[in-house]
């Protein structure tokens, strides 16, 4: 090949290879702030167990990963367990769409904060950019009703890790980082889970 001729493209099997390599950085990122996720696991039975609720948002792959979030908490991680109040805002399709037409799409998941949030309810919000304005809002409204907030987000720094009370930030490309986030929150659910069982043994 001549100098200056175009290069081939990759091919498909080597762009397969480095997506999975993309991987490693993201699980290294979550590693290092594992321990982080454990303290989420413990606070989040504590408010659970004493009637609080999860609120979570996201666009569209982090909304997936918003209500897998909540589909375990509503249904089981993995042993048997009673069910807690956890609410996906954009699965409300009625709601979002009509907030979205009357009041604009960056306040679909504020206006639900303010509707669904109390006071010691945590929100948790997923994003891979942390610049989405409907999560920064959504941000905003939990703070002003007294709700805590957690952010599950690319790397840092971006506009929602600064306006969020705590936040895991996943040191990798776009797509890695959201796929840290599915491993953010099993891992999460996994120190929820165990917390819960550890404290109905005890009588608590």
């Amino acid at each position: 090949m001549h100098a200056g001729e175009p290069q081939p493209d990759p091919a498909p099997g080597e762009l397969v290879r480095n997506h999975l390599r993309g991987v490693m950085p993201a699980l290294q990122s979550l590693f290092v702030q594992s321990d982080h996720l454990a303290r989420w696991g413990v606070e989040l039975a504590d408010r659970l167990l004493r009637g609080q609720r999860v609120l979570a948002a996201g666009n569209g792959g982090s909304a997936a990963e918003a209500q897998h979030l909540t589909a375990e908490l509503v249904g089981r991680f993995d042993g048997e367990r009673e069910p807690f109040s956890a609410i996906s805002l954009h699965a409300e399709s009625s709601a979002v769409t009509a907030i979205a037409n009357d009041y604009g799409f960056d306040q679909v998941f504020a206006r639900q904060v303010r509707a669904h949030g109390r006071p010691g309810d945590i929100l948790v919000l997923l994003s891979t950019s942390g610049k989405s304005p409907n999560l920064l809002n959504a941000a905003a409204a939990a703070r002003d009703a007294g709700i805590t907030t957690w952010a599950l987000t690319g790397a840092g720094p971006n506009p929602l890790i600064d306006c969020v009370d705590e936040y895991v930030a996943i040191d990798a490309g776009s797509a890695n980082a959201q796929e840290g986030h599915l491993m953010a929150l099993h891992a999460l659910c996994r120190a929820f889970d165990a917390e819960v069982l550890g404290r109905r043994r005890a009588g608590q």
